[in-house]
């Protein structure tokens, strides 16, 4: 008679969390940043098709790193949320909140359940009418939940980025400066130490907005050509 195979529980759920960090590391870097008119989102991403930050909701937005197919799974997930929820209740009973605790349990079943855990990292941002009453929420591959504050970095050197972002960020940050200070810490990552920053191009960058000065849908994305003209002013 043959002993079975055993990996304790422990061990397999901090190989899980290892395989999905690794994953999530090795994507470019995400930041969102509440500014004085609404919550900005900027992130390192070539593509023109693959976006990782969508609109949800009026007042929501999604942010993502890590494998496009498994976050843009959640992504439509909470569009349906949202969108049934809305309809079946009210649209101001659809809020940041809730969807977080959706995409909570997903996450946590999929960790516990599935061979392989997502390789993702999200965030899910509500804007309010006045800044103190904007929401983050940062949910990482197993489920868990943080209500953050201020900015949250995510992928590659979110670590890094975090830290300085802690030292530089402001309650009175503008958009326009908020775009700068984001593209200039994304700009140090990725490059041995002491060498100067990259030079990152407009077209290389997706940025977008929850303005709370727009009416009901206050997602808006920044053009090449807008952002270009910010950069060099």
């Amino acid at each position: 008679m043959t002993v079975p195979f055993y990996v304790s529980p422990e061990q397999v759920v901090k190989d899980k969390a290892d395989y999905a960090r690794k994953g999530i590391s090795r994507g470019r870097s995400v930041i969102v940043m509440q500014c004085t008119e609404g919550i900005l989102f900027v992130a390192e991403n070539p593509s023109r098709a693959l976006h990782k930050v969508s609109e949800i909701y009026d007042r929501i937005a999604f942010a993502a790193v890590g494998k496009y197919n498994e976050f843009e799974n959640l992504r439509q997930a909470g569009v349906r949320y949202a969108d049934l929820r809305g309809y079946a209740y009210d649209r101001s009973d659809v809020t940041a909140r809730s969807l977080a605790n959706s995409y909570a349990q997903t996450l946590g079943t999929i960790f516990t359940e599935a061979p392989k855990p997502y390789e993702v990292e999200i965030v899910v941002a509500e804007v309010a009418d006045l800044p103190k009453n904007d929401q983050l929420y940062r949910l990482t591959f197993d489920g868990s939940v943080g209500d953050e504050h201020g900015f949250v970095a995510m992928g590659g050197s979110a670590d890094v980025i975090s830290t300085q972002l802690s030292e530089l960020w402001s309650d009175n940050l503008d958009f326009e400066a908020g775009v700068r200070l984001a593209v200039t810490e994304l700009a140090k990552t990725g490059i041995p130490v002491g060498a100067p920053p990259r030079n990152i191009a407009p077209n290389e960058l997706e940025v977008a907005v929850l303005d709370r000065r727009r009416p009901r849908r206050r997602f808006k994305r920044m053009t090449s050509e807008r952002l270009s003209s910010l950069l060099v002013s």
